[in-house]
């Protein structure tokens, strides 16, 4: 849980200010420091896909999702939510594989002081 709620900060409030591609490294480096008894994926997935989330609403709702619309008839979607749940998806996909990165480059190459 705690995984889960450093990853989502972090990537939330990186999403205002820097590349799409921070939350991979985000989520890598957390999951290398934190050590989780449950699903690093999971954990890295679902907290970018929620970031990801809250960032597409609030960047679209407020312009009556004019820009999403365009988008998603550009990719020969038929409404923006399909648009939005590609995102999440992606987001989700590349957050869950860096937090799998870091907690198995942790097991890989940290070795344990006995």
């Amino acid at each position: 849980m705690l995984l889960f709620a450093i990853i989502l900060a972090l990537t939330f409030i990186s999403g205002f200010i820097l590349p799409w591609w921070v939350c991979a490294i985000i989520a890598f480096a957390a999951a290398l420091l934190i050590r989780t008894k449950g699903s690093a994926f999971l954990c890295g997935f679902s907290a970018v896909a929620v970031a990801w989330l809250g960032l597409a609403l609030l960047k679209t709702l407020p312009n009556e999702n004019i820009l999403a619309q365009r988008m998603a008839k550009l990719f020969h979607l038929p409404n923006w939510l399909l648009l939005l749940a590609v995102t999440i998806i992606i987001g989700g996909l590349v957050g869950g594989f860096s937090a799998l990165t870091g907690v198995l480059f942790r097991k890989a190459f940290i070795t344990k002081k006995a």
